[in-house]
């Protein structure tokens, strides 16, 4: 082949490879759709009989029997797994949402969601993630265990306004609105170099809780503007977002002068620090107490990606702080932008 003709193969080539991955995605969602619909059926017959017929647990149980007798060596039909298909139509039946959702994600996530989660919204929110960004079950599992749902919806942070949209979300699920420092055992009075010091000597318990995509660059890290030395508490780098983390710590309350004074380090960081390949620098001011309209108005007029987190200091029940079901179900929608997910 002549140096053109072989171009235009290499380009035909890779057109027809495109093509069979694209159908071959296309059939695997087609399999799995027909069934999660296969499992919702049995789900609604065994449901209906019992509840028509009056039969009890056994027919479940006798019922598995025949199916494996029938189909050897097809897997799903354990009794174990005909109560979930059951569990499954009888959760799911009665949401209009959720109901065509299901069929976008493996039976098997669908299994972890339905069985951790018990929150129609809150479920809602775990398949149009594990949907968009191909979570695995593991990061699934950890997502949820990390409370995920809760963070997008509580996390106070500027992003909105200042990370571009194809990474924004990400960036939201990385920044908490609480952190628990339970691993550093101190009291309750103790001084930010205490803080610091503890977290560094506990940097794998420390990164754990950050949310597993963190790496360390270093501890009061030193930066020169204008003849004079500047020093950021912690200076971390996320490894999805490709991001320098600059994190502030404070013992006390978040006061607004703080989002100022991290603006600063991470116009620094991005002009003398950051890679060209990188996107722009994140700030998280962590502090032990925080009000949240303050923030919020602290927040708003800054350009830089900023995040205002507490610690050590979780309620017991973050549900109580959630935005109201409306606004929770407006939040939730923003999810359905179909937009690339980070390499």
């Amino acid at each position: 082949m002549d140096k053109l003709s072989a171009q235009d193969y290499s380009a035909f080539v890779r057109e027809i490879k495109e093509l069979v991955y694209r159908r071959q995605y296309e059939a695997m969602r087609q399999v799995n759709a027909e069934l999660i619909a296969l499992y919702w059926d049995i789900g609604e017959r065994i449901v209906t009989r019992q509840r028509e017929m009056g039969w009890g647990k056994s027919v479940v149980d006798d019922l598995a029997q025949e199916l494996q007798t029938e189909f050897p060596g097809v897997q799903g039909f354990s009794a174990r797994n005909l109560w979930l298909m059951r569990g499954f139509y009888t959760e799911y039946s009665a949401s209009a949402i959720l109901q065509p959702m299901v069929a976008e994600i493996s039976w098997t996530k669908n299994v972890v969601i339905m069985q951790k989660c018990k929150d129609p919204q809150e479920r809602e929110f775990y398949i149009r993630m594990t949907r968009r960004y191909g979570w695995t079950k593991d990061v699934l599992i950890n997502h949820i265990g990390n409370q995920s749902y809760e963070k997008y919806l509580l996390n106070q942070t500027n992003f909105d306004s200042t990370v571009p949209e194809k990474y924004r979300l990400q960036a939201k699920l990385a920044v908490k609105d609480d952190y628990n420092f339970d691993f550093l055992e101190m009291g309750e009075q103790h001084s930010e170099a205490e803080l610091e010091a503890g977290l560094v000597n506990n940097i794998r318990a420390f990164l754990t809780e950050m949310g597993g995509d963190y790496a360390f660059i270093g501890n009061q890290y030193r930066m020169e503007v204008d003849d004079t030395d500047w020093f950021i508490d912690l200076l971390l780098f996320h490894r999805r977002l490709r991001s320098l983390i600059a994190i502030e710590l404070k013992v006390g309350e978040f006061k607004p002068e703080y989002a100022g004074k991290m603006q600063f380090y991470l116009s620094a960081l991005d002009d003398r620090l950051k890679l060209e390949d990188e996107n722009p620098s994140i700030g998280i001011i962590i502090c032990k107490s925080k009000k949240r309209t303050t923030v919020e108005y602290a927040l708003r007029p800054a350009n830089a990606p900023i995040g205002v987190a507490t610690y050590n200091n979780l309620p017991e029940n973050m549900r109580t702080l959630l935005p109201s079901p409306k606004e929770i179900a407006d939040r939730l929608k923003v999810l359905d932008v179909e937009l690339p997910g980070l390499d």
